[in-house]
């Protein structure tokens, strides 16, 4: 399958050497979850969009700093594009910013979370069992790092997941959209290292629990099996 992958973010400085880049990340994770997705990364922050999307069978919205609900120029012109290729009927995938920006952008909302940031290895419940979902437990593990969150779904959408403090955070729109908050791209490593830069941020009573959550593993292959499996269906 081919998948074209819009990153919405550029690294801290101190990170780039190491981890690149969020598209960099989801190909990491694609190899390692041993699914066969050729892929390119298109910089979407700076303007660069596939010059002919209909050849992808999936557009990856990435994760980034910044906020969803923005009237940043970058963030509106890749909101109205979503919403054409959604009208051409297009796969849509949404990850964290991409999450909250295909909720805002086709018809719901996303804001700054009443409950502050949420990090860490967290616990999701599977809410629905649409035919492309394999799942084999009632619960999954991503690592997260947000503090705004999508607040209503879309009209026509179906909540995926949720769990306490992101009652939002997995929805589909029948075979053509899939979003999760978390970050099956994650590794602990790159998890902890942004955790420590945003500490002050966060604050201490939230980032050390957090940091120490990451000793659990998480579910990030098996999230993108599910990702494959959509694609595919």
């Amino acid at each position: 399958m081919k998948v074209a992958l819009l990153q919405t973010d550029i690294l801290h400085p101190e990170f780039l050497d190491e981890y690149l880049g969020y598209g960099h990340m989801f190909q990491q994770l694609f190899g390692a979850a041993g699914l066969e997705v050729q892929s390119e990364i298109f910089s979407v922050i700076d303007g660069i969009y596939p010059e002919h999307p209909g050849a992808f069978d999936a557009l990856l919205v990435t994760g980034s700093k910044a906020d969803a609900f923005s009237d940043e120029p970058w963030v509106l012109q890749l909101a109205n594009y979503l919403r054409a290729r959604h009208q051409q009927g297009q796969k849509l995938l949404g990850i964290c910013f991409g999450h909250q920006l295909l909720a805002h952008a086709l018809g719901g909302r996303a804001e700054r979370a009443q409950g502050g940031w949420g990090v860490g290895v967290m616990d999701y419940q599977w809410q629905s069992q649409p035919a492309w979902l394999k799942a084999e437990t009632p619960v999954f593990k991503l690592i997260c790092s947000h503090r705004d969150q999508v607040t209503a779904l879309p009209p026509g959408a179906t909540l995926l997941a949720a769990n306490a403090f992101c009652p939002h955070a997995a929805f589909h729109m029948g075979d053509k959209v899939l979003a999760f908050q978390g970050h099956p791209e994650f590794t602990a490593d790159y998890g902890a290292a942004l955790l420590k830069k945003r500490w002050a941020d966060i604050g201490e009573d939230r980032a050390g629990p957090a940091l120490e959550s990451y000793q659990q593993g998480h579910d990030g292959l098996a999230v993108a099996k599910v990702m494959a499996d959509f694609i595919r269906y």
